[in-house]
């Protein structure tokens, strides 16, 4: 069944026709632009994060895993901007082009990106609580390519598993498809979700010292407020893929999530004395580079979190 359904199955060659179907879609057009506006507002700030976090912020493990998260926050940003402007085309002209058939590789796509989304929280959450539980561990033994593995190998189970799906259900459309989304289904909310919840509620049980802290709660907050809801929907019409459309109320409140991590990042890092303070750059910094302030805070590992963690 094509994705866009509900439109004329010839083109309308006419200026009337064209006039008319335009107007039919009104609404929709309208969703689609809101929705496409949030795209590019999410992609500029994702865009800062990447270039300040990737050239202009020292670097340190939790740079990396933030890096790669703002990766795949403008993957899926980016293209669902370049779904959005080829779903609603026809609706200009009453007019259905062979490339709306790429829809079943763009769902993979978000589940891709979803995916790692969550494996990056996850292995955020976790190494965080394990400095704050283990700091001596995390001075001494914690090898210093560990994030650069961990976040490869984030990677490639994402692309793996988003593949699967893509080959077995949304091409082939195999018996199998089932077991696929199943062990999709079991990993991102059976095996990942559980984890960074436990370790969440570790953090928020010792609050530990510094706005990373802070950057990391509000993160994974977000994602189950905003996020969590679309990967069920993802999930649940993966089989039907058509029925998953960008006007749909979960879809919006994942683009929400997707960008709105560089402005946790930016209002954590400037709040300074009841007030904001600072440029983006210098809100990082605070973040991700903040000085020690108190001997308490002395015994996690600079190394581990920045030198302020």
């Amino acid at each position: 069944e094509e994705p866009l359904h509900r439109l004329p199955p010839e083109p309308g060659r006419d200026g009337h026709n064209g006039t008319r179907c335009f107007a039919e879609h009104i609404p929709e057009i309208v969703t689609g632009s809101i929705t496409l506006l949030i795209c590019l507002c999410g992609l500029v700030g994702n865009g800062a994060i990447l270039w300040l976090l990737g050239f202009r912020i020292r670097r340190n493990p939790f740079t990396a895993y933030l890096l790669n998260l703002a990766v795949a926050d403008s993957c899926f940003l980016l293209c669902t901007s370049v779904f959005l402007v080829i779903y609603h085309m026809p609706m200009l002209s009453c007019f259905q082009p062979e490339i709306l058939r790429v829809l079943p590789l763009f769902h993979s796509m978000v589940l891709l990106m979803y995916s790692t989304s969550l494996y990056l929280l996850t292995a955020i959450s976790v190494e965080r609580c394990v400095g704050v539980l283990w700091p001596f561990w995390c001075r001494c033994h914690r090898p210093k390519l560990l994030s650069a593995i961990v976040c490869s190998l984030l990677w490639a189970l994402a692309f793996v598993l988003a593949g699967l799906v893509y080959f077995v259900c949304d091409l082939g459309h195999s018996e199998h498809c089932w077991m696929v989304l199943g062990t999709s289904c079991f990993l991102n909310f059976c095996f990942f979700t559980p984890f960074v919840v436990l370790s969440n509620v570790i953090l928020f049980i010792k609050r530990p010292p510094g706005k990373l802290y802070v950057v990391v709660l509000l993160s994974v907050i977000f994602f189950f407020a905003f996020g969590i809801p679309f990967g069920v929907e993802v999930f649940l019409n993966l089989p039907s893929s058509h029925e998953l459309l960008p006007e749909k109320t979960t879809f919006l409140l994942a683009l929400l999530n997707c960008s709105i991590n560089p402005v946790i990042y930016f209002l954590v890092g400037s709040w300074r004395q009841c007030r904001f303070q600072g440029s983006m750059k210098v809100a990082l910094r605070r973040v991700f580079e903040e000085k020690v302030v108190s001997k308490k805070e002395t015994h996690v590992d600079p190394q581990y979190s920045g030198p302020s963690e």
